[in-house]
């Protein structure tokens, strides 16, 4: 990294220190380039892969079953090049980062790791600690990272906007100075994760906003697959107001939401109804191990009908607490005493994103993307458990490797705007609502045309005020809100030229039709 006082430059810039951010990096800095990574986050649970449960998926040699549990998950969309570039780097790449570089020390049992099964799979090949697999991978990746002679890690720092020069990305503009400091790099990686902020209830952390994703497609990069928003089936329904006590500055630890992991169905875990039935065998045959659009739309049917839908803990193979004990500790903390858990589903994953080839090269030369913020084609229209942390570690990998060998070139840039630092009180929450608020309404698990029509007038309006502050503003909270409502229009645009149900998308003529919640298998 060269400094001076108005700006910086560096072989390679990653934003983002998820697990796509964090391989990027490392592989850039195993080929010799210098490596600035710039991320949000102030620390490592603010970072999606932080947050992640279940485990990491291996081809335990056999990427054929893989492969059709992938596509069969995709409802036969996911692109199967994609898939094949994977998987023939996958256990590899695992090997190679987590096991001999990292020393992550994966769950075992008699006869070596003890390998777990989630919905979608049709064998044990998952590897975990406990269901907290990505704070134990991530904490030690960046810790690793951090040492590393050519690596620089800048927290809390946010990137506002791609620096765009005669076709080329030079790097990004941060919030580092009041009127935007520029961070040169010969290439650029994005890795700023999901969009869990444009929807009320989400698994991802806070700050998920949709950066990459917005600052690529402003920048003209191509986008893809943006109308299929994945929404986990089982996260602990307790949490109904989190977001909006978060956004009042009221939330505590016991607010947050967090993931009933699907490796507890992979167990024995059961799904009943409020009336106690246990119902997924009328959805799918697969039952509680059908892909997770099928599961959860019928969670919420079967809510929605029964007033109430619980995870059932009793069935599973082995004790809940000892087997699971950072789920069940978080169940206690919460006042979960017994074995049934309430649970009802909320945003997960974005399976689209930025257009990328098999090395994370977007549509713009010099820009790549890796991890949620990409659509590398692995997914299709619903993802399978545990494949999100591989498909960052590798395509990570590949992207780090290929944006070595250029120079930082150091070109002119506007001088964004202070000139009204001071915000109306509440301006940025209340936004933030009423963009949750149209998400909710308008875009979840059913989508009706009409609806999607009207969430896109609403988000225009929403964006057409967010850019008359912005003018004079470059307040984080303002750009967040504004890359949110980029993507959060990506996504109804996406939604409303696809008529057909597929996966996440899942389009209801008439909203007040009796709606099939069926998968067609």
């Amino acid at each position: 990294m060269t400094e001076t006082p108005d700006h910086d430059t560096t072989d390679v810039l990653i934003v983002g220190s998820g697990i796509a951010g964090c391989a990027a990096t490392l592989a850039a800095a195993r080929a010799g380039a210098d490596v600035c990574l710039v991320t949000k986050a102030q620390r490592p649970d603010d970072a999606s892969t932080d947050w992640a449960q279940g485990g990491i998926s291996t081809t335990r040699g056999d990427p054929e079953s893989l492969k059709a549990d992938m596509l069969a998950a995709s409802d036969d969309t996911a692109d199967e090049d994609a898939i094949d570039v994977l998987l023939e780097e996958a256990d590899d790449a695992i090997e190679d980062v987590l096991l001999e570089t990292l020393e992550i020390e994966f769950d075992e049992g008699d006869d070596g790791f003890d390998y777990t099964r989630e919905a979608g799979h049709s064998s044990r090949r998952i590897l975990h600690v406990d269901a907290m697999t990505g704070t134990h991978i991530l904490r030690p990746f960046l810790n690793y990272l951090d040492d590393h002679e050519r690596v620089e890690i800048r927290q809390d720092t946010a990137a506002l906007d791609l620096i765009t020069h005669e076709g080329r990305i030079h790097g990004v503009l941060t919030d580092e100075a009041a009127d935007g400091h520029p961070i040169f790099a010969g290439a650029t990686i994005l890795a700023t994760g999901g969009i869990g902020e444009l929807y009320s209830r989400s698994t991802n952390p806070a700050d998920a906003t949709g950066d990459g994703i917005a600052m690529a497609a402003l920048a003209g990069a191509e986008v893809a697959d943006l109308e299929y928003v994945q929404f986990h089936p089982t996260a602990y329904a307790g949490c109904e107001a989190q977001r909006d006590s978060r956004q009042s500055g009221g939330a505590t630890e016991q607010d947050d939401p967090f993931l009933l992991s699907e490796a507890l169905r992979g167990e024995g875990a059961v799904l009943r109804n409020g009336e106690g039935d246990r119902f997924m065998a009328d959805y799918h045959p697969d039952a509680e191990l059908a892909p997770r659009d099928v599961v959860a739309r019928a969670v919420a049917h079967e809510r929605e009908a029964t007033g109430e839908v619980v995870l059932d803990v009793r069935t599973l193979e082995g004790e809940f607490e000892s087997e699971f004990p950072a789920i069940a500790r978080m169940c206690r903390d919460r006042g979960v005493k017994g074995a049934e858990i309430p649970v009802a589903p909320c945003e997960h994953f974005l399976c689209g994103g930025i257009d990328v080839d098999a090395f994370g090269r977007t549509s713009l030369d010099r820009l790549y993307a890796v991890g949620e913020c990409s659509r590398t084609g692995v997914h299709g229209a619903n993802r399978l458990a545990s494949t999100s942390l591989l498909e960052g570690l590798v395509w990570g990998l590949r992207a780090g490797a290929d944006a070595t060998g250029h120079e930082p070139a150091v070109v002119e840039v506007p001088d964004l705007r202070n000139s009204d630092p001071d915000l109306p009180e509440r301006f940025a929450t209340e936004k933030a609502i009423r963009l949750k608020q149209t998400m909710d309404a308008s875009l979840g698990l059913e989508r009706d045309p009409d609806e999607i029509a009207r969430a896109s007038a609403v988000l225009r309006r929403l964006k057409g005020e967010l850019d008359a502050y912005i003018r004079t503003r470059t307040a984080r909270e303002l750009y967040e809100l504004r890359h949110a409502c980029v993507t959060a229009l990506l996504i109804a645009r996406a939604a409303s030229e696809n008529p057909d149900s597929k996966g996440c998308h899942y389009v209801v003529a008439d909203s007040s039709e009796t709606v099939d919640h069926t998968h067609a298998y």
